[in-house]
């Protein structure tokens, strides 16, 4: 048994690989456990058991609301609130009971190190509530960007300051991380990895669909879909469709924008079922732009799955996504918001079965710089740094 503890905090974690939720923090938390005795402290969310044994991973979930309107965290924290300002009524109920959570889980598990997913919440009940044990302390976007409010940069700050370490996801993130007073020496670029293998395993098993585009992503803003259909208005769309992977709070809104269109929403998917829409999509695309909030994506996941599996991809030239994707070799970069250009880049891939050959081989290629096994060993490495 590894006498060594790592005791890792999150508000996003899947309770089945058929749930639809993002699975990122499971796939590095599961690399992570080779190396130490790993628990992980969620909040609840529906279908959620208090406590499970989740191959190597020990999960808690803490309850921190009345039941029948318990929600705050059954999604993005962030865009929940934006989307009904009456779950604010939620959030110091949510802190409490995390602090208590994690108190418990320090008292039981006595961890020599912890690795604590957002700034906010989890980077500052981390800071209260085991004040003494050394932190890496992940930001993967949401928290940094979205967070702008003068009381969230003092507290982004303290925790900051109080950090073993920090990791993010591109270099623009690290410049504002620093800005904010983290210690440049212990700043790292490291973003999240994907679990290429059973991504590919499943997607090599599809046919790929000449006119078939895919996006992959919660129906937010910062997303960009509404530019995506935009676009889709632009091309002859005779034998084209788009398939929407993903939920989210302007469901409803996109649904009306896109009448007319050949789209589908298919809601959100279990891991299987979207290697599925990976194997037999022509191109995907990830029109991510900056919110109104100033909230933005800082690499998404999805589209290192979709990299892995094979798929040309168009994104928007934003820090981090222009990190993964290689204009002209692995996809194209279009400016973020510009249908034109999205609609520009969706019919020269779309007329061109050689060219999207060329540019999924070279992105199944390039993702391998991302998959959980990379990342996870240089996460793997900087916690031993920080242990020691």
């Amino acid at each position: 048994m590894n006498p060594r503890s790592l005791l890792i905090l999150a508000s996003t974690y899947p309770t089945n690989p058929a749930d639809g939720v993002p699975a990122f923090v499971r796939d590095l938390a599961t690399f992570e456990s080779e190396a130490f005795a790993t628990t992980v402290v969620v909040p609840a969310v529906p279908g959620g058991r208090p406590t499970e044994i989740d191959g190597a991973l020990s999960v808690i979930r803490f309850r921190y609301f009345f039941r029948r309107w318990e929600d705050l965290a059954d999604g993005a924290i962030l865009e929940n609130l934006r989307s009904r300002p009456s779950r604010w009524l939620q959030v110091p109920f949510f802190f409490i009971a995390e602090f208590l959570a994690v108190r418990r889980a320090v008292r039981r598990v006595k961890p020599t190190v912890m690795h604590v997913h957002w700034l906010i919440p989890q980077g500052l009940v981390a800071l209260l509530a085991a004040p003494r044990i050394p932190k890496v302390v992940t930001t993967l976007g949401g928290d940094l960007y979205g967070l702008k409010d003068p009381i969230s940069r003092r507290l982004i700050r303290l925790v900051l300051r109080n950090a073993t370490a920090a990791t993010t996801m591109n270099s623009e993130m690290r410049d504002q991380l620093l800005a904010l007073g983290s210690d440049p020496q212990t700043t790292h670029v490291l973003p999240m990895g994907a679990d290429l293998k059973a991504i590919s395993r499943v997607a090599e098993t599809m046919q790929r669909e000449s006119g078939r585009v895919l996006f992959v992503g919660r129906l937010v803003e910062k997303k960009g879909l509404a530019h995506l259909l935009e676009a889709l208005r632009q091309l002859d769309l005779s034998g084209v469709q788009l398939r929407i992977v993903g939920d989210g709070p302007l469901r409803a809104e996109l649904e009306e924008k896109a009448s007319g269109l050949p789209v589908t929403f298919v809601g959100a998917l279990g891991r299987a079922e979207l290697a599925r829409e990976y194997g037999a999509a022509a191109v995907a695309v990830f029109p991510s732009i900056q919110a109104a909030s100033g909230d933005q994506d800082g690499l998404p996941v999805a589209l290192l799955e979709a990299m892995g599996a094979g798929v040309p991809i168009i994104a928007s030239r934003l820090p981090g996504l222009a990190d993964a994707v290689e204009d002209g070799e692995s996809g194209r970069l279009v400016a973020p918001g510009s249908a034109s250009e999205i609609a520009e880049a969706l019919h020269d891939l779309l007329s061109d079965d050689e060219l999207r050959t060329e540019l999924g081989k070279h992105a199944a290629e390039h993702a391998q710089l991302f998959s959980v096994e990379a990342i996870g060993e240089r996460y793997v490495a900087l916690l031993n740094q920080v242990c020691a």
